[in-house]
């Protein structure tokens, strides 16, 4: 139990596990695996570590998934992306705008690996991945086989993926499809974004004004360890959004298709004034109360206590109940994180 895992996740706490291993390809990852199964002992596959909270030492083997290449076709309607796992997701944002390639400029800043990206069906400033995920390919731990899974069968979700569900621990995400249409078109629905122009905007504006909201907004992992937006932000009934627009009529909203109604939770946690609220070494961030952080020496009891703090805070105010965005991992794996802070 002597592998830190320190490095390994962008919260920076310090917890370890008996075994760390980096994958370079699927080869590797596939006997790291079976390596650690065979023993009995639990795998956790980590990307870049940037959505995850370890609560304990990792009682078994982490395999790091550093599986890369970019592969690029071009037709006349679309380009079509193959990009390994291990790659980072800004650093392949940047790329395919340099190439001018757009359409994932509205996702510039969001860390961790394009294999995490289905997982959590990222998203940000009114765009998810399922916008341009083609498909997602695995392999089955157990066998080795390979899998294409088709965007329709990822089901994807707000912040949620079949790779949440049954495939969470019964496949490895070697590579994502993204296809990028010719016909790009901005998405300005969010900040700085509705200031520009749409029949002027160029994709550089709208990475550029991405990047400029991003890092004003949210800390650098690398000074303060976060985990990005700590929360989902709450998706309520349409009856519960009235009455809350009744009492908070200036509450930021997004009324969804299907009737129910999207809630800021950063907007409902700076209203109960927890802005630099602090237990122990974790704090709600001054900037934006979405993220919570490492202010030194955290341990993820501090972080797990402050966020049951905030969660309640708002539930009291707004009887609105937030949820971890986060993925909570226990001695064996990932545990139910409502429950944990509930």
């Amino acid at each position: 139990m002597n592998h830190s895992l320190k490095a390994w996740n962008t919260f920076g706490i310090d917890q370890s596990a008996n075994e760390i291993v980096c994958a370079e390809n699927e080869q590797q990852l596939l006997n790291a695996w079976q390596a650690a199964k065979a023993l009995n002992h639990p795998v956790l596959i980590l990307g870049e570590g940037s959505n995850v909270l370890f609560l304990d030492n990792f009682h078994g083997t982490v395999i790091v998934n550093r599986i890369k290449g970019i592969e690029i076709t071009e037709k006349p309607d679309a380009w079509y992306l193959h990009v390994g796992a291990g790659e980072n997701w800004h650093h392949l944002v940047q790329h395919t705008l340099q190439l001018g390639m757009p359409g994932l400029e509205n996702l510039a800043l969001i860390p961790g690996c394009v294999g995490s990206s289905p997982i959590q069906n990222i998203g940000a400033y009114g765009v998810e991945l399922q916008r341009v995920c083609e498909y997602v390919d695995c392999i089955e731990l157990a066998t080795g086989k390979h899998l294409r899974v088709s965007a329709a069968e990822c089901r994807f979700g707000y912040r949620d993926s079949i790779f949440k569900h049954e495939y969470q621990d019964r496949v490895a995400i070697v590579a994502v499809g993204l296809r990028l249409s010719k016909q790009w078109q901005p998405v300005l629905t969010y900040g700085d974004l509705t200031r520009l122009d749409p029949a002027t905007v160029t994709p550089h504006q709208v990475f550029d004004s991405v990047c400029h909201m991003r890092t004003t907004k949210l800390p650098d992992p690398k000074i303060n360890g976060n985990a990005g937006s700590f929360f989902k932000n709450p998706v309520v009934a349409a009856e519960i959004a009235q009455e809350l627009l009744s009492q908070f009529p200036t509450a930021p909203h997004y009324p969804l298709v299907d009737g129910s109604v999207k809630l800021a939770a950063g907007w409902l946690i700076d209203q109960c004034q927890l802005k630099g609220m602090r237990i122990g070494g974790a704090a709600v961030h001054q900037q934006q109360a979405l993220v919570l952080i490492n202010a030194g020496n955290a341990t993820s009891h501090d972080v797990v206590q402050l966020a049951h703090h905030v969660r309640h805070k708002v539930g009291e105010k707004f009887n609105v109940w937030l949820e971890p965005e986060v993925r909570f991992m226990g001695p064996q794996g990932e545990v139910n994180a409502v429950e944990i802070i509930a």
